[in-house]
């Protein structure tokens, strides 16, 4: 006994991820659809051993369906997911569309999965940023113990939250860099990203931050705490898969570094490698294809009274995407659906 799942978006970068994981997790499934736009009608994609021929979506009836993974934009979103939501199938939307909508929670489960049972509002479930559902895997922990007042972080996220053709750009321009005549100019990009970073994700505010920065402030309060005050600069790398932060923290109660190691050792979906050594520590490279918010370089910050600074890393396609909306169907089966 089992589930019917929808996967919308089947043959991009999250949505592959979606049906690896599903897979990988033995999610209990009785039927699985993998659909995608017309121009993609009938790609092949893998489902464990099996291969899944895309379905169209605009056409796709998704009555008496239990479950939908949305790996599409706010655009098609905007259409599709409330037709779903309509026949009786609950949505968990990876794009930005309804992460701010009062009504529909906003879900990592490690941190607030008592909030899944809100679904029931409008039969969908917001699938938070990349950025913020790492930054608050680390957080919580802490913050339970010591009460987080203030976050400073600085992001360094790999082109994969562009997309493919972000990943095309960074590959081609780096072969360009050996090969003369064969320079990229940029185009997904507002400047080269190979052997550069770039201090600009998303749309310019009118505050001068971008989006995705205020993304993580207000993702942050919604999934955490209202109470606590976030700064973001967020910055794009020249990394295929992965993204990092440098997180600053400023607590209520004093929390020794130490004890933030062993609570953080213990804390679930968080993998602590933190030794003070060369090498001792993780870096995007080597999170590519795991489950966990890795947590490094936890130290003190002696220049406030009580302040920790540490590293985080995770595989952004995954924990940021599609392991983070597979993990909420989870918690939505287990505690909500029947099966079959």
């Amino acid at each position: 006994m089992g589930y019917k799942v929808v996967v919308v978006g089947a043959t991009g970068n999250v949505g592959k991820e979606m049906l690896n994981i599903l897979a990988e997790r033995e999610f209990p499934v009785d039927a699985i659809a993998a659909l995608a736009s017309r121009k993609s009608l009938g790609t092949e994609v893998s489902f464990g051993d099996r291969t899944l021929k895309t379905q169209d979506l605009d056409t796709f009836d998704f009555t008496g369906w239990d479950i939908a993974l949305f790996a599409i934009g706010s655009d098609a979103t905007k259409i599709y997911a409330p037709k779903a939501a309509a026949s009786g199938c609950v949505v968990i939307d990876n794009s930005s569309l309804y992460r701010y909508d009062p009504d529909i929670p906003l879900i990592v489960p490690e941190v607030n999965a008592d909030d899944v049972v809100r679904y029931k509002n409008k039969m969908i479930i917001a699938n938070p940023n990349c950025s913020t559902a790492q930054m608050v895997v680390a957080l919580k922990p802490l913050h339970d113990r010591a009460r987080i007042k203030r976050v400073v972080v600085s992001t360094y996220q790999s082109v994969s939250g562009t997309g493919k053709e972000a990943m095309d750009e960074l590959w081609n321009q780096t072969k360009g860099m050996y090969v003369p005549g064969q320079e990229v100019a940029p185009k997904v990009y507002p400047k080269q990203i190979a052997f550069n970073v770039i201090p600009h994700i998303d749309v310019f505010l009118d505050s001068g931050e971008t989006k995705e920065e205020w993304k993580m402030v207000a993702e942050t309060k919604k999934i955490l705490d209202a109470k606590i005050k976030v700064t973001a600069t967020c910055v794009r790398v020249p990394v295929f898969v992965g993204h990092s932060e440098s997180i600053n923290i400023e607590t209520e109660d004093f929390l020794d570094w130490q004890e933030a190691q062993d609570i953080l050792r213990e804390a679930p979906g968080v993998l602590v490698i933190d030794k003070r050594e060369p090498g001792g520590y993780m870096t995007p490279v080597e999170c590519v294809g795991e489950y966990a918010t890795y947590v490094s370089r936890i130290r003190q910050d002696s220049t406030i009274d009580n302040g920790l600074n540490l590293w985080c890393v995770s595989d952004n396609l995954r924990k940021g995407a599609a392991l983070n909306a597979v993990q909420i169907a989870e918690v939505l089966g287990s505690r909500c659906l029947k099966k079959g």
